[in-house]
């Protein structure tokens, strides 16, 4: 069952959570204060309507002809039976009649020879304009709560958000390599709070990995460089074996060690990032039609727009031969290579890259799922990213056609493409300012060194 995602922001969280809290206390509030205030309102209305009857009461004994005055009334049938009660006891009393719209005070008292005298008044005039008031400015203020606690809440949630935001963004240029950055740093801020703790996790897990990386790199690096050298002199011996086949295997099995070394070091240099690219001015298509023809001849070569760029030649031929031999070996015929300005793009024809790859990335060691297995030990994507990193350039990886979507050797394969970048990093790793230029820019081609 797949369940909704509603994602929302800490700032409006803590508004919305702020402001329910003031709505609610705001309406307790309210409620108390009008209850308090009509109740108090009511008992002083009660006091007047007693001293109200008690005035009738004594204008009414002290007439002649008996005549009840200000409103008041003998033996009123609608008086309450609470009252009428109270009066057969012997005994004065008001009473507050809520059934209506509007409440009727009620005060009676016992005259001489068992007759009641009642005096009813609704609760209106200025009473009641002072609790519509007071209902109003309650409500006035209620409303200016809930608003100032948003606004409040707006504002803390704000600061809390950014600083999150900051501390991911920390955290995903660390995840892309940048081991240098520090969340704690990057989050700023004087008020400390649990972001900080939460960068300081983040922080020390980082340099507990960092040490974790370089530690295994160092091993790496230095067993491939202490199997350098014998595996050199087993090389060596193996081609002082005579002719045969058993000889042509221990030769074929040497080298391929040897390979494996020379890779394994090339990839922990480039692990710690002190490699430097050693800038040249080349015709990219030119420059990559040759290589791919020296390495493949059966590849198909298409230069689109040529340009000149300035970039590392034996970096990019690297990278170029890496894609072009893991095509060969992985995909099927024919394996195109196309040069588009600054972009070269090899695509294959066969099952394409496996999801993980296309996921996570290569990996060492990695050679791909069983559509794409091999012999090889996974290193040659590996570094030809590695090398793309040193020259600034970014490489992609993507499938020509979802599985099933296309049979193999039609519209299927694996897309491998290089983007040079328009500035070349320089000898320090960095990237130049963009410099305007000061006329057309030169066509004449420079000598290529092939070193």
């Amino acid at each position: 069952m797949i369940r909704p995602d509603l994602r929302t922001g800490v700032r409006w969280k803590i508004s919305v959570a702020i402001a329910a809290v003031g709505a609610l206390i705001a309406v307790a509030l309210s409620l108390v204060v009008h209850n308090a205030a009509r109740v108090s309102m009511l008992d002083n209305a009660r006091d007047v309507q007693i001293d109200r009857i008690l005035l009738a009461q004594r204008w009414y004994e002290s007439s002649k002809n008996r005549d009840p005055r200000f409103n008041s009334r003998i033996n009123d049938p609608a008086l309450p039976a609470e009252l009428r009660r109270l009066v057969r006891d012997g005994r004065r009393g008001s009473y507050v009649d809520d059934e209506g719209d509007t409440p009727e005070i009620w005060a009676a008292v016992p005259l001489a020879g068992g007759d009641v005298l009642s005096l009813r008044t609704e609760f209106t005039g200025r009473s009641a304009t002072v609790l519509k008031d007071l209902d109003r400015a309650l409500i006035i203020g209620s409303v200016a709560v809930v608003f100032g606690g948003s606004a409040l809440g707006v504002l803390i949630g704000g600061q809390l958000s950014r600083r999150l935001r900051k501390a991911a963004s920390a955290a995903r240029n660390v995840a892309r390599g940048d081991t240098g950055v520090r969340v704690r740093e990057a989050i700023g801020g004087i008020v400390r709070d649990e972001t900080d703790d939460l960068a300081r996790a983040v922080d020390s897990l980082t340099d507990a990995l960092q040490a974790r990386i370089d530690a295994e790199r160092r091993v790496t690096a230095d067993i491939a460089h202490e199997l350098r050298t014998p595996v050199t002199g087993l090389v060596t011996a193996a081609e002082l074996l005579p002719p045969g086949r058993p000889s042509e295997l221990v030769r074929d099995r040497a080298q391929a060690l040897r390979t494996l070394v020379e890779d394994v070091l090339e990839v922990a240099r480039l692990d710690g990032a002190s490699e430097r690219a050693e800038l040249q001015e080349i015709l990219l298509g030119e420059f990559t039609a040759r290589r791919v023809t020296a390495l493949h001849p059966d590849a198909v070569v298409r230069v689109v727009h040529e340009s000149w760029v300035s970039t590392d030649p034996r970096r990019l031929e690297r990278i170029i031969g890496n894609l072009v031999t893991n095509a060969v070996k992985y995909g099927v015929d024919p394996v195109e290579v196309t040069v588009e300005g600054r972009v070269v793009r090899v695509r294959d024809h066969g099952p394409g890259f496996p999801p993980a790859l296309l996921r996570e990335g290569p990996s060492r060691f990695r050679t791909g799922a069983r559509d794409r297995a091999g012999t090889g030990h996974g290193l040659g994507l590996t570094i030809a990213a590695g090398q793309a990193r040193v020259l600034g350039a970014r490489l992609t990886f993507r499938n020509a056609a979802a599985e099933g979507v296309a049979p193999h050797g039609e519209a299927g394969g694996a897309v491998a493409v290089l983007w040079l970048p328009e500035q070349a990093p320089t000898v320090t790793g960095s990237f130049p300012l963009p410099v305007v230029p000061e006329g057309p820019r030169r066509r004449r081609r420079r000598p290529w060194n092939r070193g």
